[in-house]
This record gives C-alpha cells, sequence and structure tokens, in this order.
C-alpha cells in the first residue's frame, strides 16, 4: 500500500489517466466490476422486480 499527498485535482487527473489508459473493453469491464460493487452496499430502496437484464459474465466448463 502507498500513501500519496495530492491535491483534490492532481488526484483526478491521475485516476483519469489511468482511466483512460485502459482499452475499451477493459473500460467496460472495470464499469460492471464496479457496479457489482456497488451493489453489495445496503440501501433503502424497494426491490423492483425480477425480470431484468443480466449479463453473466461467469464461464460453464465446457465438456
Amino acid at each position: 500500500m502507498q500513501i500519496s499527498f495530492t491535491t483534490k485535482e492532481e488526484s483526478k487527473a491521475a485516476q483519469q489517466a489511468a482511466f483512460l489508459a485502459l482499452s475499451g473493453g477493459e473500460r467496460i469491464m472495470s464499469f460492471v466490476r464496479l457496479s457489482k460493487k456497488i451493489m453489495a452496499f445496503q440501501t433503502s430502496a424497494p426491490e423492483r422486480g425480477k425480470d431484468n437484464f443480466w449479463i453473466d459474465f461467469t464461464k460453464e466448463k465446457e465438456k
């Protein structure tokens, strides 16, 4: 773990540069991973219907 002391602007610029250095597919996967992490947080919002669109990234074992 590395601790660095930067301004908010410097930190945001570094995060943006790191994100833009990723390829298009890597950016999408980064977004999906972040979305999954956000779903772990508790919320007081009512649960919606179960007929939502899902993308399953798990690989099935080939026989």
